[in-house]
């Protein structure tokens, strides 16, 4: 945990230091609408599994390539996970599983502007995403008896962890910016497998729309 610390302050201190070189440089924050993608020798069991609602926040630094290109990148906190309810004559149960990621985003970004400082662009390219901490969350009514569990959500490569701290994949998104405000949406797509147990062809992925 203390090298992720030190990576994300690493990271931080390059974006301030971006701003001296960079067209442009600022702070980003919004919603995100997060579910993992379980599947187990192809087979998907993620069927049941809701969208769970979280935020990302961090800085991003953009640099010119020329007069349509630019290259963006930066240092976002961002949530993933999911959110499992199962309701029956026996169990009234929701489950959510929180995870905190460091995630960098490497995407080039086509600026088609217009008149008046209005821009409207479109970004694609890759991502990499570094879990940082994580829970799960489980309450509700089994047998009319009320059931509360929390566990920590363990990273590692190893088959008694939960799942691999390391994470990628790509990006697609679009937006408008108007002067200093930009508004915009991204999908990321989860390209890593962070299933640590593969016996069964497990396979975990994370999407997220943000």
């Amino acid at each position: 945990m203390k090298n992720v610390l030190k990576l994300f302050i690493a990271v931080l201190g390059i974006s301030f230091t971006s701003s001296l070189y960079a067209q442009t440089f600022g702070i980003k924050g919004g919603l995100n609408s997060a579910k993992i993608i379980l599947k187990e020798n192809e087979e998907d069991l993620s069927e049941d599994f809701d969208p769970l609602l979280g935020f990302h926040a961090g800085l991003t630094a953009e640099f010119p390539i020329n007069n349509l290109f630019s290259f963006q990148t930066g240092a976002l906190l961002s949530t993933k996970g999911m959110k499992f309810e199962e309701l029956n004559s026996v169990v009234d149960i929701t489950s959510k599983m929180n995870l905190l990621y460091l995630d960098i985003p490497l995407h080039l970004k086509a600026n088609f502007g217009s008149s008046e400082g209005l821009n409207i662009y479109a970004l694609a390219g890759p991502y990499v995403g570094i879990g940082l901490v994580g829970k799960i969350k489980t309450e509700g009514k089994f047998m009319d008896e009320e059931y509360s569990n929390v566990d920590d959500i363990k990273f590692g490569s190893n088959e008694e962890d939960d799942l691999k701290r390391l994470d990628y994949g790509v990006s697609v998104g679009a937006g408008i910016e108007l002067k200093k405000i930009t508004i915009g949406a991204t999908y990321n797509l989860g390209l890593a497998n962070l299933a640590t147990d593969t016996n069964n062809g497990e396979k975990v992925n994370h999407r997220v729309f943000q």
